[in-house]
């Protein structure tokens, strides 16, 4: 597998890792940033659970491609609705979620390149 495709798995999955478990734990400063663009705070838990399987999803993908790339698609559309979400609440802080779909993008398209 190539470095870039194995060193984008990583970063993004420990990105997802870090993200999910502030979800799944309720950090306060996260149900703020989800709360301001109308998402409950008991929604939190299952979308960190999404970007925890994620993680996993992307990690086993070294070994098991089709599973990597299925973990990039679906961020790629977690961050998607990310942004949608931000800008139907009138949001400015969309960049962190425009920074993860980049982030996803890239990952997904070299998964696929290299596959």
């Amino acid at each position: 597998m190539p470095i870039a495709a194995v060193v984008l798995s990583v970063v993004l999955g420990l990105a997802m890792l870090a993200s999910g478990t502030m979800k799944i734990i309720r950090s306060p400063r996260i149900v703020d940033l989800m709360e301001a663009v109308g998402v409950p705070a008991s929604r939190l838990p299952l979308l960190g659970a999404l970007q925890v399987a994620s993680t996993v999803g992307l990690v086993t993908g070294i070994w098991f491609p089709p599973l990597g790339i299925a973990a990039a698609v679906g961020l790629v559309l977690y961050f998607g609705g990310a942004i949608i979400a931000h800008v139907r609440a009138h949001d400015p802080n969309w960049q962190g979620a425009a920074s993860f779909l980049a982030l996803s993008a890239a990952t997904l398209i070299v998964l696929l390149l290299r596959s």
